[in-house]
């Protein structure tokens, strides 16, 4: 199967190498990610405003794009992801924001809502299987405990994002397993970083990612995994002792592709 994939600011910059795996590792596991071409920056926050239409637009494009070519719109960042199941959410409830965001990109073809907004995480679990991906792994992550980071962005609204339970997750837990592992149950995983508040009140911070880092070395966590680069850079200043990775970082050292 064939995404078009937007791969998000962040994984074009400073975080390459981890854009780099996932292409890699889909490579392997049989699908393809197209990236769209001349997206825009999703603006990384979604605008709650209903009158705020210009910060909106980045997503429709991208949107629009997948639409045009048949294919449903892969993420990798939770960030990217929020944001634009979040604006395609928009189209498909909001007849207003529709219409407006229709006339100001004045497309050939309007956007409604059409494009299916999938991340990484699920494409591995609905379309590969972890079943599948347990066959395809060649260096199991065997006596290694790690602790799923989920952050605030990934899950949330449910309703909205609906890819796992907001308040009781598995799909980084079952991948954990699938790649050998043992995943680490712990009560913050799923509770925010802070990391949006890194300038305005950077104490805050420091106490958010104390917490989580805490708990997790509690239950017995060696490292994270995460599939937020914002959570990925605020948890890697709380302790040391317990290294953060992005999820297909560690997903390429399993499958073998990871240089």
């Amino acid at each position: 199967m064939k995404y078009s994939y937007f791969p998000g600011c962040t994984l074009k910059s400073k975080a390459t190498e981890l854009d780099k795996y996932a292409r890699d590792c889909a490579a392997v596991l049989g699908f393809e990610m197209e990236e769209i071409e001349n997206w825009q920056c999703c603006g990384g926050v979604y605008p709650m405003a209903r009158d705020e239409i210009a910060t909106k637009l980045s997503s429709v494009r991208a949107l629009a794009d997948a639409k045009a070519h048949g294919r449903k719109l892969l993420t990798l960042c939770s960030a990217c992801h929020n944001v634009i199941k979040q604006v395609n959410n928009d189209i498909l409830t909001d007849s207003d924001i529709c219409s407006r965001a229709n006339n100001y990109l004045k497309l050939d073809d309007p956007y409604n809502g059409e494009t299916e907004v999938v991340h990484y995480l699920e494409v591995l679990r609905d379309e590969v299987g972890f079943g599948e991906l347990k066959k395809a792994v060649k260096n199991p992550l065997k006596g290694k405990k790690i602790a799923a980071y989920y952050g605030c962005l990934l899950l949330r609204p449910g309703a909205v994002m609906a890819m796992d339970d907001p308040e009781n997750p598995r799909i980084m837990e079952d991948l954990i397993r699938a790649l050998g592992a043992e995943p680490v149950i712990y009560p913050q995983r799923n509770e925010c970083c802070g990391g949006y508040l890194s300038l305005d009140d950077p104490e805050a911070v420091a106490k958010r990612r104390k917490k989580i880092a805490d708990s997790a070395k509690e239950f017995g966590a060696d490292m994270f995994i995460t599939a937020c680069p914002l959570c990925m850079y605020n948890l890697n200043k709380a302790d040391s002792s317990v290294p953060v990775y992005y999820f297909t970082e560690l997903l390429a050292e399993a499958l073998g592709v990871k240089e």
